[in-house]
């Protein structure tokens, strides 16, 4: 039996159903899961964690990436360009990648995802070029240790057939739908604190069919999974929705079966008001993704109005091309900061925002586990050092978590140190980035 007592902490963040916040608190772990909180708990044998000068969040969740991008970071072509004009640039390069890539790539995203405080990530993979396989990030994240939940994307519509992606990068989609199939069977775990589930998510409105949106729908609610893609990320997306389909994205979505509490949609920038209330009614996620939205000049997502709806809103760093880093606690800030540039400054607190990037990230993938600190919750715990210069003369530590510290000092997962004193420990964090600027000048060269 695993057992640990995290002791002493300065300020804890539970996020708890009247989120609470305690000074001076314990958190005792049993088996994975938070067995109790309180203040000057006895050891009875438990592995101590000292927690003094600390400050304790639920960890966070990321529900958008595309971690095969990590080794495309900053590409200079693509550097300035909106959405499709960036896709266009970038597509050849993913085409020159293969299951060493994606590995690798995989690990460099969610290593960086850990220290910034992440224990739950979602991954979009929609292109397995030379082999590439999804089973190929499902291994590479159990080095890193974070509770993973990748969804088998793909792409089935290419240029010659009037979509976006090159012919090369499409698949069958029958192919697509059988191997969807065994991957649900081989991977996915439905229990209670499953490390592991697997979703489906075609890529995007204009880059599969109608019909494999709807069989894709049909499929998971027979398996009992989720469904994720890409909707409404700028004036593009809009238009071409009005052009091919007819309708705006919503609509697009609602006919064929891809709104529900079963369902996220990754940035939602360009919802409009119809839009955002049938997300509401219908229990819909969005994947918010601030940091990649101002990159690529999609515009500022309608947070504020989504939350006052009741839409379920978690985080999304979104790909390092389109970030050009993993950040997720920097995310939380931009987040905040984004909806008081376009709504006010009273429009998004430090402690919504904080909201979003746990519990509410958690709401958004299905995990009522995980989310927040609370007796019964999985042991997800991400410690923050706030005794240092950059957290000096605050007067709100958990405003300060979006401005001070930028890494975490330990990350638990299922109770068990991904991140300790500022080190990952599941891997050589030199070797994973020599290997990744390795291959990241293959990609250049080639």
């Amino acid at each position: 039996m695993t057992h640990k007592l995290i002791r002493n902490a300065a300020h804890l963040v539970t996020m708890d159903e009247t989120r609470r916040e305690l000074t001076g608190a314990d958190i005792r772990i049993k088996n994975g899961v938070i067995a109790e909180i309180g203040r000057e708990l006895p050891l009875n044998g438990a592995e101590s964690l000292d927690a003094s000068g600390c400050l304790i969040t639920p960890g966070l969740v990321n529900t958008h990436h595309h971690l095969f991008q990590t080794l495309t970071r900053a590409v200079p072509a693509a550097q300035d360009a909106l959405l499709f004009g960036w896709l266009k640039v970038l597509y050849p390069i993913w085409a020159r990648m293969g299951p060493e890539e994606i590995r690798v790539s995989t690990q460099l995203g969610l290593a960086e995802l850990a220290l910034s405080g992440c224990t739950m990530s979602s991954d979009h993979l929609y292109l397995f070029p030379n082999g590439a396989r999804l089973d190929d990030s499902i291994e590479a994240a159990k080095t890193i240790g974070l509770r993973f939940h990748p969804t088998r994307g793909s792409m089935s519509i290419g240029e010659s057939k009037g979509g976006l992606p090159p012919d090369a990068l499409v698949e069958d989609e029958a192919a697509i739908l059988r191997d969807s199939e065994r991957l649900i069977d081989a991977c996915n775990d439905r229990a209670e604190g499953a490390m592991l589930r697997v979703g489906l998510a075609p890529c995007s409105p204009f880059s599969v069919s109608r019909e494999l949106m709807r069989d894709s729908a049909i499929l998971a609610r027979e398996k009992g999974v989720r469904l994720h893609t890409h909707l409404a990320e700028n004036d593009e997306d809009i238009a071409y929705s009005l052009e091919n389909f007819g309708c705006r994205p919503g609509d697009y979505a609602e006919q064929l079966g891809w709104t529900g509490e079963d369902v996220w949609h990754a940035h939602c920038v360009k919802l409009d008001g119809r839009e955002i209330d049938l997300f509401a009614r219908s229990g819909t996620g969005v994947a918010h993704c601030p940091c990649s939205n101002c990159r690529l000049g999609s515009g500022i997502a309608p947070v504020r109005a989504m939350r006052d709806a009741g839409v379920p809103v978690g985080l999304g760093v979104d790909g390092s091309a389109s970030n050009d880093a993993g950040d997720l606690a920097s995310e939380a800030r931009q987040a905040m900061l984004l909806q008081r540039v376009g709504f006010g400054a009273d429009a998004m607190s430090a402690r919504e925002a904080l909201e979003i990037a746990t519990l509410g990230g958690a709401t958004v993938l299905g995990r009522p586990d995980c989310g927040a600190i609370a007796p019964g919750k999985r042991a997800d715990i991400a410690i923050w050092d706030i005794s240092g210069l950059d957290s000096a003369g605050s007067w709100d530590p958990v405003a300060l978590l979006l401005a001070g510290p930028r890494r975490v000092r330990d990350l638990l997962v299922e109770g068990r140190a991904v991140v300790s004193g500022g080190v990952l420990t599941g891997l050589d964090a030199g070797m994973l980035v020599e290997r990744a600027n390795r291959l990241a000048r293959q990609l250049v060269n080639d």
